[in-house]
């Protein structure tokens, strides 16, 4: 281990010797003129030197170079350009202001919300989208939904309607590190995936990794997707908020100290139960949620920011079962400027996951959830020009609770239980580099050395010949062993020990200004497993921590990219290829039984991963038609072989597809703004059919009727696709009035596709015949809503 860490800090010290040429420094903050909000990854350009560059995610930049004059250009989408001369005959403190571009689409089309790839970088398997482009999409009910706006993107696709959370590049859900202002949620989804847990409103910025991720992000394996909420007005106070047919939001910013300090509060809840009560039906399902943020600048070299997120969901029949979950984050961060090269952000952050389940027909009151404490100390170094560092360290204390047992009230029958919490702390040091070797070459490179423990108070059972899931010869299945002895761990005894190198590394090659072809690779662990049986997570669904049985999963993944802009970039189009491949990807044996197993060892097995394809975006990003088409050609593959050569594994130890696998994706989205008063979008989306296990013939046994099965995940769901269309209508503004309102009007699935979420197989009870039935969870669905602002 100590080899490791002293690899990892001479990586670090290595570019330092650069530093001998003196040179000056230009550095600040960029913002919004009018509110003072920082614009993460707005884009700096220095003409002369043919050097871009751009903010962190607090607003800040910096770039060393020569004495002498130079031309500053700053943009960011859907601003106007900034552009200045600059002296630099010393270090030099210069913040910028952008001020939004209100310009319309009249009789000459002009350029608006302009996107283009950064060609030299070597950022690769990102995608950003802005809240705009969100909030124009056509979505279910009216209720602008981040995670289903990523959805249109390539490599990203989720397990269908009514679910709850996304795959991506054929990962997992679970293998998705999702953060707001750093912050882990583990359930991002309200109503069982009918809505998204972010409130669009209070939401800035957001950012999608899928390959080539940088060393500071750990801790899952497929992606991250990083968000952060808006800081608040600094200079007035402003209320905007809206009304939908089933949610209402409202969100209310301005200053604390004017032009120092500000909040924003933002709130949202479904109200469709409400209805049902009306005619006497006792049955319910509601969401809500809250997010707040402070921030307030000591002075020029410190800042501080307290996030906070509160969301619940109840869903309730009659009066004998209630289900109650939700996600509740709270960070302090201090951002310290200890130069004008040197930025440092220190985060204390506090996450919990909740569940609980009420069952009064039996006097069951059941909870579960996951705690964390993580704090986070990372620096940014802006060395040269050429040369940036990125370097810290994280550590992240786990609390596991798979379940608390207590009696609803005196009457019942439940005895009390607390199944053994499980403990964990997981620490990381990594470095980042962002280095470029010439006007055509671009590299990225980093490590990240990790760090899992498994910790006490927990007995453990033992088994014979260390294997907790034994195979039956003579059934040719595999059963749950017997354990023979067990262990106790005391309070923070080390149960397991695990530690993991992760190297990352991209690089860019710039064919000319408007092409570029880039490469990358990274390799990733992760500790924490989703326990679940269903091809989407569920609010019972429980995280466990890796340990003696349960093995961290480990990602390889190359991937290779070809990247042009047309047109002066009123056309971008990408290109990447991708191969990955998982060890210690967990499958379940059949019949396993996951609710309230405190031995989840006897239920699964180690296996592996595979997954590879080709992905395509082209975008039009100006005129009065704007959009992007994406299409994903994948495969997505699982192995889990038998551990001697009597043994069959699943599916014969051969390769069967993951329940997440989807061969085709196509996305095209589409946006037309006609004039001041209209605009209009679409979404068109067309995808393989979930893989499934059919069943290929039965038996009767003792006059059951019994199904036999084809191999896992052989078969798929019909085809799934659907048009979604809106239209947006903003009245022309009343000099003498100060609010601000439009209309959105949408339909959802305009030609009433009947998508099948499931396809299951019964007996009719008057032919005896057999028959599939198709789920389907919605058809055509109209919506309206009213957005206010002032």
């Amino acid at each position: 281990m100590l080899k490791k860490i002293n690899l990892l800090f001479y990586l670090v010290l290595i570019p330092t010797v650069l530093l001998a040429q003196k040179k000056h420094t230009i550095s600040g903050t960029v913002f919004d003129d009018k509110n003072k909000e920082t614009l993460i990854g707005a884009s700096l350009y220095i003409e002369e030197t043919k050097t871009a560059f751009s903010t962190n995610e607090y607003g800040f930049y910096s770039i060393t170079l020569p004495e002498g004059n130079y031309t500053l250009t700053t943009s960011y989408v859907g601003y106007i350009n900034s552009q200045e001369k600059i002296s630099l005959t010393q270090d030099l403190k210069k913040n910028i202001l952008l001020t939004v571009n209100t310009q319309v689409l009249d009789e000459v089309v002009i350029v608006e919300n302009k996107k283009r790839i950064n060609i030299k970088k070597p950022e690769m398997s990102v995608n950003k989208l802005t809240i705009q482009e969100i909030k124009e999409m056509p979505v279910l009910f009216g209720e602008v939904d981040i995670i289903k706006s990523i959805l249109t993107l390539p490599g990203v696709t989720n397990a269908g309607e009514g679910q709850s959370g996304f795959n991506v590049r054929g990962g997992g859900a679970d293998q998705n590190l999702i953060q707001l202002d750093e912050a882990t949620i583990y359930n991002s989804s309200h109503l069982f995936g009918l809505f998204s847990v972010f409130n669009p409103d209070a939401i800035k910025d957001l950012k999608l990794y899928k390959g080539g991720i940088p060393a500071r992000y750990g801790g899952r394996l497929s992606s991250i997707l990083d968000i952060y909420q808006k800081e608040g007005n600094k200079n007035s106070f402003h209320v905007n908020g809206g009304v939908g047919l089933i949610t209402s939001r409202i969100l209310a910013e301005g200053p604390i100290v004017k032009d120092k300090g500000s909040f924003v509060v933002a709130g949202r809840g479904s109200y469709a139960h409400l209805f049902l009560k009306l005619i006497d039906n006792p049955n319910s399902a509601y969401f809500y949620d809250l997010n707040t943020k402070l921030s307030y600048s000591l002075n020029e070299k410190n800042n501080i920011y307290l996030s906070g997120y509160f969301g619940r969901d109840v869903f309730q029949l009659s009066d004998s079962f209630k289900n109650t979950y939700g996600n509740s984050i709270l960070n302090l961060r201090w951002n310290h400027l200890f130069s004008n090269k040197l930025f440092s952000n220190l985060s204390l952050i506090y996450s919990d996951y909740y569940y609980g389940l009420q069952l009064d027909f039996i006097g069951l009151n059941w909870e579960s959830g996951i705690k964390n404490f993580n704090l986070k100390y990372d620096f940014k170094h802006y060395l040269t020009d050429k040369l940036k560092l990125t370097y810290g360290v994280h550590g992240n204390y786990y609390e596991f609770n798979p379940g608390t047992i207590s009696p609803t009230g005196e009457d019942s029958s439940i005895n009390p239980d607390q199944l053994d919490k499980k403990y964990a702390f997981e620490s990381a040091i990594y470095m980042d580099a962002e280095h470029e070797i010439s006007d055509k070459i671009a590299l990225s490179y980093g490590l990240r050395f990790s760090t899992f423990l498994r910790l006490g108070l927990q007995t453990l059972n033992t088994y014979e010949n260390n294997q907790p899931v034994v195979f039956n010869p003579e059934f040719s299945i595999y059963e749950s062993a017997e354990p023979n002895g067990t262990i106790h761990y005391g309070k923070n005894k080390t149960i397991a020990k695990f530690d993991n190198l992760e190297p990352r590394f991209a690089i860019s090659y710039a064919m000319n200004e408007h092409q570029s072809v880039k490469a990358s690779y990274n390799r990733m662990s992760q500790y924490l497993h989703l326990i679940s049986n269903t091809q989407s997570p569920t609010p019972l669904d429980v995280w466990a921590p890796s340990d003696r049985y349960l093995k961290p999963q480990l990602l390889d993944q190359v991937a290779l990219g070809y990247f042009q802009n047309f047109k002066d970039d009123a056309y971008s189009l990408e290109v990447e290829t991708f191969f990955k491949k998982i060890k210690n990807r967990v499958d379940y044996i059949d019949g396993a039984n996951l609710i309230a197993n405190e031995a989840i060892e006897r239920a699964i097995l180690n296996g592996k991963a595979r997954a590879y394809g080709l992905e395509v975006l082209f975008r039009k990003n100006e005129g009065r038609t704007t959009g992007w088409l994406s299409y994903t050609l994948s495969r997505t593959e699982q192995q889990v072989p038998g551990r001697t050569a009597e043994e069959t594994g699943i599916n014969n130890g051969r390769w069967y597809k993951t329940g997440f696998d989807k061969t085709h994706n196509l996305a095209v989205v589409g946006n037309y703004k006609l004039n001041e008063k209209w605009r209009f979008g679409a979404n068109f989306i067309l995808q393989t059919g979930q893989p499934v296990t059919f069943p290929n013939g039965q038996y009767v046994y003792e006059g059951i009727t019994v199904p036999s099965y084809t191999s896992r995940n052989k078969e798929n769901l019909p085809a799934y696709h659907r048009l979604d269309v809106s239209a947006t209508m903003t009245p022309r503004k009343n000099k003498g009035r100060k609010w601000q309102s439009e209309w959105v009007f949408g339909i959802y699935n305009i030609y009433n596709r009947q998508n099948a979420a499931s396809i299951t197989f019964r007996q009719n009870d008057e032919t005896a015949a057999n028959e599939a039935v198709r789920l389907t969870i919605f058809g055509f669905v109209p919506s309206a809503t009213y957005n206010i602002k002032f």
